[in-house]
């Protein structure tokens, strides 16, 4: 169950530790201030390769940070004490490239032959942005990020292939060029945007039908900007249709002992 929010001074471990109690299920967005949060792909050992592939080809949309030896539910490069099993808010279950089952534990679904990706997420660099003085329409709507799945293809590796996904903040010209030029800095979280201004030309056909998250408010003068998504995977999963994959419930993300300050390039 959901009760009380997360106190901001809480570190990664510490929310982990609220997470795996099964006292927060829900977005992690704002929790931990400092601490990075990644986006979660577990598939069996005989597609990790090609999964692993399709991060390195994808780099935007899959910026991978970790993965796990096969079997291993740790992930000590990311923090101490991480069990991939229980230490995100939701899981998504798939089955032949269909979302089956929602849980908050995955243990009795581990199996020794599951390799676990974690992904950069776009909650690390929104700080940066934060931090710079620009706002954020969906959090001060207080509302999840919009997001959107986009016609523009992904590069397939073996048989992963599908979509690109994407979120959107809006901003004003000169704040959109100073969000870029953060947001420039921490390619291993998405980068600089995929995509400025008309949202037609990605194959978004209305900002107000999101996929996932929830629509914000475009004010005049604003144009929306588009960062490739830590969901593609699962649309990828759709259109690939493995066997069995588990992922991240959107904005229930692992959060890390990694500080998001360690990530910029320069």
């Amino acid at each position: 169950m959901d009760h009380n929010p997360v106190p901001q001074h809480e570190t990664g471990w510490q929310v982990r530790q609220r997470i795996r109690r099964g006292e927060w299920t829900r977005s992690t967005q704002g929790m931990a201030p400092g601490y990075v949060q990644a986006n979660l792909a577990i598939l069996p050992r005989d597609l990790a390769a090609d999964f692993q592939r399709f991060c390195a080809l994808n780099p935007k949309p899959c910026p991978l940070l970790a993965s796990s030896e096969p079997g291993d539910p740790t992930l000590p490069s990311l923090g101490r004490d991480i069990d991939i099993r229980t230490d995100i808010g939701t899981y998504r279950v798939w089955r032949d490239g269909e979302m089956v089952a929602e849980m908050h534990d995955i243990r009795d679904l581990w199996r020794d032959d599951l390799v676990a990706f974690l992904l950069g997420c776009s909650h690390s660099f929104e700080e940066a942005l934060l931090a710079d003085g620009l706002t954020l329409r969906h959090l001060e709507q207080d509302r999840a990020v919009p997001v959107y799945t986009t016609n523009v293809p992904t590069v397939p590796a073996g048989p992963f292939h599908g979509p690109l996904v994407v979120s959107m903040r809006p901003f004003r010209p000169a704040e959109a060029i100073r969000a870029i030029q953060i947001t420039s800095r921490f390619p291993s979280v998405h980068g600089a945007p995929v995509h400025i201004g008309d949202p037609a030309m990605i194959g978004i056909a209305d900002l107000a039908r999101v996929d996932a998250g929830e629509a914000v408010d475009m004010e005049a003068g604003e144009m929306p900007v588009f960062w490739a998504c830590g969901v593609t995977p699962q649309a990828v999963v759709a259109a690939t249709k493995p066997p069995f994959c588990i992922t991240h419930a959107p904005g229930r993300m692992l959060v890390t002992d990694l500080m998001n300050s360690r990530l910029a390039v320069f």
